[in-house]
């Protein structure tokens, strides 16, 4: 086996982009068929689509192949799914494809906290990086002031005289703030004097766990993201009857500033493949992909498009396969990205994980934790898609502790390849495309997705915990039981569920690595995500306004004299 570059021979992120010469947009939005006239240029690199060129693509119909990039059960600081799906999407293209990935933007909360930068990483990067960490081009500033506005007028319509007869005990609709700010989490607002409205309890949620990002993520048009916008349920009255956005008028402004939003922002990566950046939601409380009308338009446009789903294949991939694909972003092919260390930490049941050990040579370990990778891919085979492995290989992994996973792949005759995306680029990928593009062609892919809309919930929720996490039981608290019955009276039992636990675990504890069984799923709380069209059914304890850590990635960014930033990785 061939070895990979060291550590120290390879530049920083930083200064790989910094290096990297960019294309102007334009020659970039020409590989995609689109002209100077279909793109809203913002600079040099980065543009998003006009509505008449997105409405065109959309009318024009599928033409190419979607492949799915998912991963096993990582550690906190991912596997390298967005470098992947970057290396294979220039993999793709070195085989003479049309190609176009399609990615979230990041969320300034892990981009000052735990991870940093979120925009792949390597010689797998999509451009420019800067920009794409920070501003970008203002899509979840404008989102944040949305789900604000609906927060105002909320309570604006209950200080001026509540014709809804609002309960304000049962405002379900809290703020949002795109900083992680643990102190934020839970808040009392209106204490001062009547003049300020009632006080009542509130909190921050961080906007990618928005609602609002959902429905944008799912939204097919500007009607379509108008009409989900309305039924948003922020509150119940007196009687127990939701309120919605539609009810304390807020739908037409809400709209308004999203408009811009919904059309797909347009970069590249650092080969200058056409990378569409764009929508962020939380693969926890929401589905945790990007925008389905950026996989819908590159799909008109290219012959592949790229796209990654959140966390794990049973957060991240089977929610993209129970809810997004039922509006037709179907995929053909799915990877399951594995690492070493990833293994390592399951085969040591190692919670929290040390990276310093896991750093250490140990083959063994490796093969002790396989079985989390097959879990993920037994899972995605019974979906009926076809799989391929990519083992995102770190400079310090052994030949020895590599050969564990491939040699198991083989036993299994399932299609596996280390990619050096991140050291290599587009060629570090290309055996992976290959498997990749043989997995397309064979045309065995047949979604069948875990569960039947016309199921109950409680027949839903147990589908996707015992044939996606592998648990023997599920149980509902007395309050879940409560919102099961309520949720069903309010019609909202045809849509599919969105199940929030630790992305750690394969269950709901965080602590129990590798694959448990003879555990049961606990469901605490249910509610509906009715503009974004789903039922989330809340396990664990899972946050929606995270907390910087100890020592912040925010410590190490700064920008000098020159005016440029350092240590966004």
């Amino acid at each position: 086996m061939t070895p990979t570059t060291s550590e120290s021979e390879i530049p920083s992120d930083e200064a790989i982009a910094r290096d990297a010469t960019l294309e102007d947009i334009e020659t970039v939005a020409a590989r995609l068929g689109l002209g100077p006239d279909d793109i809203e240029r913002y600079g040099s690199n980065k543009a998003k689509l006009r509505q008449e060129a997105v409405d065109a693509a959309i009318q024009r119909g599928r033409r190419g192949s979607l492949v799915l990039v998912t991963g096993i059960t990582p550690t906190p600081k991912g596997e390298g799914k967005t470098v992947t799906s970057v290396g294979l999407a220039q993999g793709l293209a070195r085989l003479g494809e049309d190609v176009s990935v399609a990615v979230r933007e990041p969320s300034l909360g892990p981009v000052f906290g735990i991870k940093g930068g979120a925009a792949g990483g390597g010689y797998s990067q999509v451009l420019p990086m800067e920009d794409i960490n920070l501003h970008f081009t203002g899509d979840i500033h404008a989102l944040t002031a949305a789900h604000n506005l609906v927060s105002a007028m909320l309570d604006a319509h209950v200080h001026h005289g509540n014709e809804l007869d609002v309960d304000v005990d049962r405002i379900s609709w809290r703020r949002s703030l795109d900083v992680n700010d643990r102190a934020l989490r839970e808040t009392v607002v209106g204490l001062g004097g009547s003049v300020n409205g009632p006080p009542r309890e509130d909190g921050f949620m961080i906007t990618a766990a928005s609602e609002l990002m959902a429905v944008l993520c799912l939204a097919s048009d500007l009607s379509d993201l108008k009409r989900r916008v309305g039924r948003i349920v922020v509150a119940a009255d007196t009687e127990g009857t939701p309120v919605t956005v539609d009810d304390i008028g807020a739908t037409g402004a809400v709209s308004a500033l999203l408009r811009d939003a919904l059309r797909p922002n347009l970069v590249q990566t650092i080969e200058g493949v056409p990378a569409f950046v764009h929508g962020g939601p939380f693969a926890n409380i929401a589905h945790g992909t990007n925008t389905l009308v950026a996989d819908e338009v590159g799909l008109a446009l290219s012959d592949y498009v790229v796209t990654e789903a959140g966390f794990g294949a049973d957060l991240g991939a089977e929610k993209f396969l129970d809810i997004v694909s039922r509006q037709g972003a179907a995929p053909e092919a799915v990877v399951v990205v594995a690492t070493v260390r990833g293994l390592k930490r399951h085969g040591l049941d190692m919670w929290p994980a040390d990276f310093d050990v896991l750093a250490k040579p140990d083959p063994d370990a490796v093969r002790d934790g396989l079985p989390n990778l097959f879990h993920h891919l037994d899972v995605l085979r019974e979906y009926g898609l076809p799989v391929v492995v990519a083992i995102n290989r770190f400079p310090d992994d052994t030949d020895a502790e590599v050969e564990e996973i491939l040699d198991a792949c083989a036993t299994r005759e399932i299609p596996a390849s280390v990619s050096t995306a991140h050291a290599d680029g587009g060629a570090g990928a290309e055996e992976l495309a290959t498997l990749v593009r043989e997995q397309v062609e064979s045309g065995r892919a047949d979604l069948r997705p875990m569960y039947e809309l016309d199921d109950s919930l409680t027949e839903k929720i147990r589908a996707v915990a015992t044939r996606v996490y592998g648990a023997s039981d599920v149980t509902f608290s007395k309050q879940a039981q409560k919102d099961l019955e309520r949720l069903t009276d309010d019609g909202f039992d045809s849509l599919p569920v969105c199940l929030s636990k630790t992305p750690y675990s394969l269950s709901d504890d965080a602590s129990k690595t590798g694959t448990p069984t003879g555990w049961t799923l606990h469901v605490r709380e249910l509610y509906p995500a009715a503009g974004a069209g789903f039922v989330v059914a809340l396990t664990g304890d899972v946050l929606t306004m995270p907390g910087l850590p100890a020592h912040p990635a925010a410590l190490d960014i700064d920008v000098d004299d020159d005016g440029e930033i350092h240590g966004l990785f």
